[in-house]
């Protein structure tokens, strides 16, 4: 039975290479690094000590550098346990959970006929090739050179030239043997209200495009003359070739992988070519359209954070943003993209040819990850100086991260985001900086006498929210402590029960360390048991009738003494949803670094080792990188009078 190469593809993909030697090897720690997909063992097809048998899941390949074996998943499994191919291809089938194709007659002829089609496009690519190299390819060589491409660059890529004719390649084809309807097929030929048809590619520079597995499959012109319309002209689209399936590049790409790490994507061929002459031999290109989400899984086949580069210009940073949207829904933990943008009006091929190899390597160091670029998109040049505008660019940021289908990724997103927009509206007090994005000064409120709210010099209104928090001031009362992020917790959960319903399993299970609003925590939760949590009068009435009243009343002054306003029954739920949302983020943390202090504290003490004393110290460390180590020690929070982050 013949299979097709897409279906040996999928399951190959679908399967690391190192699940189906692991079977039979045992894995050698010390040179193994699982992590990135490199795998080391003794080989199993000849004796050995010392492991020279190395297989990579990124490429599907092993190798011995012992034996010189080498091959793929279904070689393997061929050559050593003595399956038949197509046995080889059931069992890795059967790894992948993909059910075995039906045999069909109809698709086995297609595939027969993509392999002569393959074949004419072979031939097509020597055509050009040669004619590159003759006397009517002076003028294409010549450009080229002027570009910097080397004659090693050109053979490299098989650059090659079409002449200005009608009928040349087609003659050329037609003496091989090759019929009209393949060359049709292939895209070499059209047809335009005339009755024979005619090259499709006349006096262009050719760049031939390879498929996954190095086999020509389209092509890409590039027009010698300024007159024509289309300076760069792709094929059609055919039985071999889908433009938005296929990057430029990737066969070389995808070998070089193993020695760069990860894979660069860029917007054109010459971008590539060049690159490639510089040293960077793993850049792909999008077939001179915006990248497509079949490209960005090839790119993710290749490496889980992938580099997308693109022009220093308008029309590159626009670029840049829609390729952020597309991947956005997409982006699951160990799969996202990082950014990297060129000087203002160069391309890669522009900048390594002025500056050097160097220049493009800074540019690659300085690739920022997505959530930046998300950022800068929403916030630069903007102006924030009323609570409108605050609040439509958090709704936007809200509405941005909702998008990401993976629940964790989401989360994290979400919480980094309110996290910026706290820290950009206010996270400076007093002196009227400028924000970054924004335009002019801080102007931010602050609380007089009587409690009424006026305009004045500092942060912004919301950026109170971080720096309260964060400070997390205590109050002393009968001996005891009352946190006002505790406070501010609670306070907005009666004041606001949605937030209850929302939060539940929070709620629920909320660890606080005082011990009056544990009692007021217990009467908000009776309150709920008898459906009463879902009006805020009623809630309050349950916690007087629980002997509560003085708790709540001091927990109320906390909160209002250290301005957490949107904790208070008058604040909109937005407002209230996201302070309660940081605080109980910043309160978790706290919690949970002071137990695991105290644990490795006990640790180290009835296990004085160097690896529980390393323990000790890493978690010291995060206290000390937070702002906020006896603070956090004693469970209350951050307490250093700065904005704090847990």
């Amino acid at each position: 039975m013949r299979f097709q190469p897409s279906f040996l593809d999928e399951i190959r993909d679908r399967v690391p290479i190192s699940a189906v030697i692991g079977a039979r090897v045992s894995w050698d720690r010390r040179k193994t690094n699982a992590s990135k997909g490199d795998w080391w063992a003794c080989c199993p097809f000849h004796g050995e000590k010392s492991p020279s048998f190395h297989c990579e899941d990124r490429k599907g390949r092993y190798h011995c550098f012992g034996c010189g074996v080498s091959g793929d998943h279904f070689r393997f499994l061929t050559e050593l346990d003595g399956l038949s191919f197509p046995e080889a291809v059931e069992r890795i089938a059967d790894m992948a959970g993909v059910p075995m194709p039906a045999r069909d007659e109809q698709a086995e002829a297609r595939e027969r006929q993509r392999a002569s089609l393959t074949d004419v496009m072979e031939m097509a690519t020597a055509f050009f090739q040669e004619r590159l190299q003759g006397s009517d390819g002076a003028r294409a060589r010549a450009y080229l050179r002027d570009r910097g491409l080397t004659s090693a660059t050109q053979q490299g890529f098989r650059l090659g030239y079409a002449p200005d004719s009608r009928n040349a390649l087609k003659e050329f084809l037609a003496s091989k043997g090759v019929e009209k309807a393949q060359m049709e097929a292939c895209g070499l030929t059209v047809f335009e209200d005339v009755p024979v048809s005619y090259d499709r590619f006349r006096d262009r520079i050719m760049f031939p495009i390879p498929d996954s597995r190095g086999k020509v499959i389209a092509f890409g012109g590039r027009a010698m003359s300024p007159d024509v319309a289309a300076k760069y002209l792709n094929s059609p689209e055919t039985e071999l070739f889908h433009k938005g399936n296929v990057l430029y590049n990737f066969a070389r790409a995808r070998k070089a992988l193993g020695k760069e790490g990860t894979v660069i994507a860029v917007e054109g061929y010459m971008d590539v070519i060049a690159l490639a002459q510089a040293g960077f031999e793993n850049a792909v290109a999008p077939l001179g359209t915006a990248l497509t989400e079949n490209q960005m899984e090839l790119l993710w086949r290749m490496a889980g954070e992938p580099i997308l580069c693109f022009d220093g210009d308008q029309a590159g940073l626009k670029a840049a943003w829609r390729a952020a949207d597309l991947i956005l829904p997409s982006i699951q933990p160990g799969r996202t993209a990082r950014f990297a943008l060129l000087p203002e009006g160069k391309d890669p091929d522009d900048l390594v040819k002025a500056d050097g190899p160097d220049a493009f390597r800074a540019v690659l160091s300085e690739a920022r990850p997505l959530a930046d670029l998300l950022w800068m998109r929403e916030t630069a040049g903007g102006v924030f100086d009323t609570p409108e505008r605050r609040a439509e660019l958090e709704k936007t940021l809200r509405e941005l991260t909702s998008r990401i289908r993976d629940e964790s990724v989401r989360y994290h997103y979400q919480q980094e985001m309110r996290d910026r927009v706290h820290s950009f509206f206010g996270a400076q007090r007093g002196g009227g900086r400028e924000r970054p994005g924004g335009r002019g000064q801080n102007q931010g409120w602050k609380q007089g006498q009587g409690g009424q709210w006026s305009r004045g010099g500092g942060a912004g209104g919301r950026g109170a929210i971080t720096e309260s928090l964060g400070r997390s001031a205590l109050v002393r009362r009968a001996g005891e402590a009352m946190s006002v992020r505790e406070a501010t917790i609670v306070v907005a959960l009666v004041n606001h029960p949605l937030l209850i319903d929302e939060n539940f399993e929070h709620v629920e299970f909320l660890d606080l360390a005082n011990g009056d609003l544990r009692r007021l925590h217990t009467a908000l939760l009776d309150a709920l048991a008898h459906d009463l949590a879902t009006d805020r009068n009623a809630v309050v009435e349950a916690i007087d009738r629980a002997g509560c009243r003085d708790v709540w009343e001091r927990a109320v002054a906390l909160v209002r003494r250290t301005r957490q306003w949107p904790a208070l029954e008058a604040a909109a739920i937005e407002d209230a949803r996201d302070a309660f949302t940081q605080a109980l983020h910043l309160h978790r943390s706290a919690r949970t670094l002071h137990r695991e202090l105290k644990q490795a504290e006990a640790a180290l003490a009835s296990d004085p080792t160097d690896e529980n004393y390393r323990h000790l110290v890493e978690i010291q460390a995060q206290f000390r990188d937070v702002q906020a180590t006896e603070a956090l020690i004693e469970g209350f929070g951050v307490s250093s009078g700065r904005a704090g982050r847990v």
